[in-house]
């Protein structure tokens, strides 16, 4: 079998509502779907959502990488992950997301060439995963509105954002939990927002309206900082803009800086390096969440492949699909009811769409 043309079609869509988090102000999406077609006529669908204060790329440039991919990988054998990963990383540092756009699309033609869906592939503990849903900054007073209508909708998870401002981050907590009672699971993510001192004074406080985890409280380059938070905090750290390769892990895990870390295939560039990152975790007692940029389903489907496929991953961010204004010709790959995902059984994803 053998790469016969990559072919890649630019998406922009309106979220339904714009998010707010610690360093940006977000209302709308830029996706790029990628089609991998070969000489057997199986063919693979990918996603790359850049998003530049993260993965360092804009729309234009995943672009011309996906250009630079094309006239390097046409001709070789797509079930030879690896060494299309090798090949990759020798023609360009980092650009994750275009890396990850043609390791899903791979990955989908492995799953129809052995004719099972992607989550067996990958090694199907599950075909369910149970996905929280976000709240973006707001007055505290609003997010609080919002968390009870999220509740009345089924979902039992919520992730509050924060990192502007820790007394309305603790305020929100606050009347979040007061509204929507003590069995909804509540975590918290201040996307690089806080200090040391900053974070540890408001753990401190959060643990009182029972947050399971923070995630990523610091920078990302301050692992020390967050091993210094994780030792004075009774709350679990989560690592997810410090973690975009298996040596981050290694050296997050090293320092004992965090409980949890968040995988996002974007940032990860794809399944192949984000199996890699959980077996670093899984081996070394840490858990991971695998979370998502503003993606359609094609990414997420992804995403939410390897969540239930893997054991070690235990929590699931993967809402983003709900947020944004769903190109129709993207269908298949799960269905939803409240806040559970349940995979297709159709063979690699299970996507379909004319492209």
């Amino acid at each position: 079998m053998k790469i016969t043309n990559i072919k890649f079609e630019k998406l922009k869509f309106k979220l339904k509502k714009p998010v707010v988090v610690a360093f940006a102000t977000i209302d709308s999406a830029e996706t790029i779907i990628v089609k991998i077609e070969t000489d057997e006529g199986i063919y693979g669908f990918g996603e790359a959502s850049p998003f530049g204060p993260v993965t360092g790329e804009t729309l234009d440039t995943v672009a011309v990488v996906l250009d630079m991919f094309k006239k390097n990988l046409v001709g070789m054998n797509p079930l030879k992950i690896e060494k299309i990963h090798y090949k990759m990383n020798n023609i360009i540092l980092g650009n994750s997301s275009a890396k990850a756009s043609i390791d899903i699309a791979v990955h989908d033609i492995l799953g129809k060439v052995m004719n099972q869906p992607l989550y067996k592939v990958l090694g199907g503990y599950s075909n369910k995963i149970q996905t929280d849903i976000t709240i973006g900054i707001d007055r505290p007073e609003i997010m609080a509105k919002e968390a009870v209508a999220h509740v009345k909708n089924g979902f039992n998870i919520l992730k509050l954002k924060a990192g502007k401002n820790a007394k309305d981050d603790i305020l929100a907590t606050k009347l979040i939990r007061e509204a929507v009672g003590e069995n909804i699971r509540l975590r918290m993510d201040a996307n690089q927002g806080w200090d040391v001192n900053t974070s540890i004074n408001t753990l401190y406080e959060l643990e009182k309206y029972n947050m399971e985890a923070v995630e990523q409280c610091l920078p990302y380059w301050d692992i020390d900082g967050s091993a210094q938070i994780k030792k004075r905090s009774n709350i679990k750290i989560m690592l997810d803009e410090s973690i975009h390769t298996p040596v981050d892990a290694m050296n997050a895990i090293k320092k004992d800086a965090a409980d949890i870390l968040n995988i996002k295939l974007m940032k990860s560039s794809g399944i192949y390096p984000a199996v890699q990152i959980n077996s670093i975790a899984q081996a070394s007692g840490v858990t991971c969440m695998l979370g998502c940029m503003l993606e359609t389903k094609v990414g997420i489907t992804a995403s939410a492949s390897l969540i239930a496929a893997k054991k070690n991953i235990i929590e699931a961010d993967v809402d983003s699909f709900m947020m944004i204004e769903e190109d129709e010709r993207i269908m298949g790959g799960f269905k939803m009811e409240k806040d559970t995902i349940t995979l297709s059984e159709k063979p690699g994803l299970g996507i379909e769409l004319n492209m």
